[in-house]
């Protein structure tokens, strides 16, 4: 006997120890994702690496190519109402890919709109820029893309972190302390900003 089976993902509830992790095929900058999952991991979070497809992921030292990772989904096949945050590591391709991607895009304006908490380090910021959720809020990123805030709205500050209600923020890679403190203080729901 045939059973009817649809062919539908399974949905996950909410989790608030699962935080997603968004990045490109290509591009990430290695240290901005092992950094801040590491210590998501000590403090008991569970990250899942999410991108454009599920599958093999290329990290980069820079310009050098370092490590791959697998992304176990999909953005398309994921809702962010079940993860308690979201993290967008740099490099410079990485998020230049990622705001080219409508389906990343709406992700992270999701969690953005929702008021939960999402951390971007160094050209992630671009991300948020292409998500039109920077408006009116307190940022930083790399250097290099202060005019790129600025022309969407946003106030940019030199600052090692800049928390904006759940909206976290860091510069580079020598920022990470800072961050993932930072990062780990909002998903907790420390109020401070």
């Amino acid at each position: 006997m045939t059973e009817n089976v649809q062919d539908t993902a399974p949905t996950q509830a909410r989790n608030d120890r699962r935080v997603a992790v968004l990045v490109a095929s290509e591009g990430i900058e290695q240290i901005e994702l092992t950094s801040p999952w590491q210590a998501l991991e000590e403090a008991g979070y569970e990250p899942v690496l999410i991108s454009t497809e599920a599958g093999e992921v290329q990290a980069y030292n820079h310009l050098d190519a370092a490590d791959t990772f697998t992304a176990e989904h999909a953005v398309a096949d994921v809702d962010p109402d079940d993860y308690a945050g979201l993290l967008l590591p740099g490099g410079v391709a990485n998020p230049d890919a990622l705001r080219m991607d409508e389906g990343a895009v709406d992700f992270v304006r999701r969690f953005v709109d929702a008021d939960r908490p999402v951390a971007a380090i160094c050209h992630a910021i671009w991300l948020l820029v292409e998500a039109d959720v920077v408006r009116g809020r307190r940022v930083t990123s790399w250097p290099s893309l202060a005019t790129d805030v600025r022309n969407a709205g946003g106030e940019w500050q030199d600052s090692e972190v800049v928390r904006d209600r759940h909206l976290v923020t860091s510069r580079k890679p020598d920022d990470l302390p800072a961050f993932n403190a930072a990062l780990l203080d909002v998903l907790a729901g420390d109020e401070a900003a």
